[in-house]
């Protein structure tokens, strides 16, 4: 450890800490432009000027490349130091008189104006491109070259023409776009832009600056984030031979983020299983003609439900893509669901999250909102009292699935407008309502790879895709394997009481299995016998319950009595006649026939 005096203050810390870090840790604040704590102290702003001493002389230095070291005096807010950091301050402010952070810390040192400001020529300001913000600290090349590896900036020209730039002034094809330039960037001189100019406000519009580390959801059990690869520039540049990054691991003060961990398979044994795999939202780029995916402020009911939270992207503000606040919204009911074309049965849940964002439109804003439904299905406990409240609140409710939404306007009044395109069935006629916003509410389906869990539990599925319960009324989270139950929207589309009801239930239904200590069995199983098996294996590809399996070392294949429901399905499939029922051989039914005839 090494012992040294920053402002009187005796303070200790670990050798090879920098005198900036040691201030740090002291919490005596000193102002740096160009420090992160992942990249190599380079001292190019000059703002953390300190005063320190070895010997008794005190002399004047960078905070942020000076090592602490034994016996070291440090002052970090004298006369000399303030003087020297005014003198920083007018020569940054010269060549970034834009950069607000300049501007602030002007105004806390007494600087009004830098005396080696210079007036551009009259020809130079009028081809000026922008505002002038950059200071040269260097930190966005530096993360580009030194994190990253794209090497898509560079320092270019020297003295007063120097610059940050791509190489030959022309964007480069390495750059990722990941925007850790940006986010690195002390005065704002970097930002992320849209390719056609918009302001970046919705999240599926977001190019740059998009975290790879984050919580799926903030309700999410376990609440912990996660690493998403295919954003994570460590695994992006990985695939070009790279080990780029790991700003995670370097900062993580608990050492929890291994970017080279791999998967591992870990073998359970258990009693009972409980499966909620949940669903999937419909995508609604299938239907082409509801323009989501190519026409601006058309959104889904998932993005329109995180821009409304108040911790969202937005802060809770309906916004278009240029930032401006809808007049006029549309909320279109049935998207994938009671379609003959997509799915057919109902999604239970659409009516009442399009209520309840209409309610929270007419909340917060003055939009006039529309909703086109084909019936309201408000079907729960105040549900339709709900319905009648919006109503009284203003909500335009038109009965009509809505067939077109396009921006071809027909009548001036449709100029730069969404186009809702839909049949009113209370009058009886086609209306073309122009709004400014589209809501998609779209519907629940099977997760893609229910019918791979369904073949891995041994259970069924419905026509819809959905998991099916053993009883629709006596066994709603029981399957037909024992030990098997279901919860959530996997079996179904439900709302959230009915998920946490059925999660209850699953949850009592499993701890009673496991409480029992003894499992009674289906009596009438099949059996096979080995001496007439033939090893064709038929058997196991038909079972329904994943109950036969091959013993390689008999050449024949033997049952689970405890997965064997009896169904017979081997039995009617077996070549030789290997597989029988108990209680149900040839010989007993025969013997029982004739003791009925006899």
């Amino acid at each position: 450890m090494v012992r040294l005096t920053i402002n009187d203050q005796p303070v200790e810390v670990e050798e090879g800490t920098t005198v900036l870090e040691a201030c740090t840790a002291a919490a005596i604040e000193v102002p740096t432009l160009c420090s992160v704590p992942f990249l190599e102290p380079h001292g190019a702003c000059r703002m953390c000027t300190v005063n320190v001493s070895y010997n008794g002389t005190f002399s004047l230095t960078t905070a942020c490349t000076v090592q602490a070291a034994e016996g070291m005096r440090v002052v970090t807010d004298d006369d000399d130091v303030r003087a020297a950091r005014k003198v920083v301050l007018e020569l940054l402010l010269a060549r970034a008189p834009d950069a607000e952070v300049l501007h602030d810390l002007a105004r806390e040192y007494g600087v009004e104006k830098s005396r080696f400001a210079v007036e551009p020529p009259e020809e130079e300001a009028e081809s000026e491109a922008g505002p002038k913000k950059c200071i040269l600290c260097g930190l966005c090349y530096r993360v580009c070259e030194q994190r990253v590896q794209a090497y898509a900036i560079g320092l270019v020209q020297r003295g007063a023409d120097a610059e940050i730039a791509p190489p030959f002034g022309r964007p480069s094809d390495n750059c990722l776009a990941c925007g850790a330039c940006a986010s690195v960037c002390p005065t704002g001189a970097i930002t992320a832009v849209d390719r056609l100019g918009r302001e970046i406000v919705h999240d599926e519009l977001t190019l740059a600056s998009n975290s790879a580390i984050r919580i799926p959801i903030k309700q999410a059990v376990p609440n912990v984030p996660y690493v998403d690869k295919t954003e994570c520039i460590h695994f992006t540049q990985a695939e070009k031979g790279l080990d780029a990054c790991r700003v995670c691991e370097d900062i993580c003060p608990k050492e929890a983020i291994d970017l080279d961990a791999e998967e591992e398979e870990i073998e359970l044994e258990v009693g009972t299983l409980i499966v909620a795999t949940g669903f999937q939202t419909f995508d609604p780029r299938r239907i082409a003609e509801m323009g989501y995916g190519y026409l601006p402020n058309v959104v889904s009911s998932l993005e329109f439900e995180v821009m409304m939270r108040a911790d969202g992207l937005t802060e809770g503000e309906a916004l278009m893509e240029d930032g401006g606040k809808p007049g006029s919204i549309a909320i279109l009911h049935c998207i994938g669901s009671r379609d003959k074309n997509y799915n057919r049965y109902c999604s239970r849940v659409c009516c009442m999250y399009s209520l309840k964002f209409a309610h929270l439109l007419k909340e917060k804003t003055d939009a006039e909102v529309f909703q086109f439904y084909i019936d309201m299905r408000t079907f729960g406990k105040g549900y339709e009292e709900f319905y009648d409240r919006l109503l009284d609140e203003g909500v335009f409710f038109v009965r009509g699935r809505g067939a077109e939404v396009t921006n071809v306007a027909e009548r001036p009044e449709e100029e730069g407008k969404l186009i809702v395109c839909c049949e009113d069935t209370l009058i009886g006629a086609y209306r073309r309502v122009p709004v400014d916003m589209v809501v998609l509410a779209t519907g629940l389906e099977p997760r893609a790879d229910a019918q791979e869990v369904r073949r891995t539990f041994g259970i069924g599925c419905g026509a819809e895709g959905f998991f099916q319960e053993k009883h629709a009324k006596l066994a709603p989270v029981s399957t037909t394997t024992d030990g098997v139950f279901l919860a959530g929207a996997c079996q179904g589309p439900k709302d959230i009481p009915d998920a946490v009801a059925q999660g209850s239930a699953a949850a009592s239904q499993a701890l009673a299995l496991m409480d029992k200590g003894l499992v009674e069995i289906e009596p009438i199983t099949a059996v096979i016998d080995e001496d007439v098996c033939c090893g064709c294996k038929i058997c196991i590809g038909l079972c329904p319950y994943t109950a036969i399996s091959f013993d390689e070392e008999k050449g024949a294949s033997v049952v689970n009595d405890v997965l064997c429901k009896g169904c017979g399905t081997c039995v009617a499939a077996c070549t030789t006649g290997a597989a029988n029922q108990r209680h149900f051989k040839n010989e007993q039914l025969l013997a029982e026939i004739e003791g009925v005839l006899s």
